[in-house]
């Protein structure tokens, strides 16, 4: 059986990108993997708009696997979203990636991936007959544990394993590589007027304020969590991070952030357009579209796919 296309769903912040992705999901028996690079962590629920409610019953991955504090990366991600996208083509499910962090979506698009760790017959063999409990425990002493799949058979467990101890002895074997082929993708851009955007971002923003975004934050500190770790996640958790700890005033933060944020957008557009230029088609339907019409084109742009 060929294996289905990937789906991205892509486009700037306050597009409508996960309702989007969770429609494609549901009318195709998709499960969705996050391209977003914040919303990995955990307790980052309002300032990263991870819209959990938008779900369903829709199964989703790599939303919530990390603590708030770790400073992910794309080495992180890309070994999570193949271990998530092994997973789903294993349940013959369709793979809907949707995110606006374009570095992370289109190295995953490429294909780019560590390298292949070898097999280490010594180290399987002083493994064998270990139960899954006690292969996690190893496995759980040596990373963080944030992706189920790792864990999910002896098999699995050991191999994990297998390569944390390789990437122990040879720390230059981290490095990327890309294949000669990408990954087989259908790419669709949520096109959203320049208007419509910014007033939907300063909407979105008030609105995301009124549910306690900055209680969000403040919980966040009281947990233990360094103000500086949080500044770092950069936008909302910056601007509201200054505001909670005195360093500026309410409409400070506000202001600040309302920039910032169209900024960002600016930025993401930026990096699309920059796809394209690199060889990817980007497929951009309106944001407003209903929503038939809306997955109805995404599953003929996935039969033409099938065809080709």
């Amino acid at each position: 059986m060929t294996e289905r296309p990937i789906v991205a769903i892509v486009g700037p912040t306050a597009s409508g990108k996960t309702r989007r992705a969770v429609d494609v999901a549901r009318r195709f028996g998709g499960e969705i993997i996050s391209g977003d690079s914040r919303q990995v962590y955990r307790g980052m629920t309002i300032g990263t708009g991870k819209d959990l409610e938008e779900y369903g019953e829709v199964p989703y991955h790599l939303v919530d696997i990390e603590p708030a504090g770790v400073k992910y990366n794309l080495f992180g991600y890309l070994r999570d979203a193949a271990g998530a996208l092994e997973g789903i083509r294993s349940r013959e499910a369709l793979p809907v990636v949707c995110g606006g962090t374009g570095m992370y979506v289109e190295a995953f698009l490429n294909g780019v991936s560590l390298p292949q760790v070898p097999e280490n017959p010594q180290l399987r063999k002083s493994l064998s007959g270990k139960s899954l409990e006690e292969l996690t425990a190893i496995l759980a002493s040596m990373k963080a544990l944030h992706n189920t799949t790792d864990v999910d058979t002896a098999q699995r467990a050991i191999r994990a394993i297998e390569i944390q101890t390789y990437y122990e002895a040879h720390p230059e074997a981290q490095q990327l590589t890309t294949p000669l082929r990408p990954r087989r993708a259908v790419v669709v851009g949520v096109d959203i007027p320049r208007d419509d955007r910014r007033r939907r971002i300063s909407e979105r923003l008030q609105a995301r304020l009124d549910q306690g975004m900055v209680d969000e934050v403040r919980s966040l500190l009281d947990q233990g969590i360094k103000a500086d770790d949080l500044i770092y996640y950069g936008l909302e958790y910056k601007w509201v991070t200054q505001y909670a700890i005195g360093e500026i005033t309410y409409q400070e933060m506000f202001a600040g952030l309302e920039t910032a944020i169209h900024q960002f957008a600016k930025r993401q557009m930026t990096w699309f357009r920059g796809m394209e230029r690199r060889g990817w088609t980007i497929h951009w339907l309106r944001y407003d579209m209903p929503t038939e019409d809306f997955t109805g084109e995404v599953g003929r742009l996935l039969d033409v796919c099938a065809d080709e």
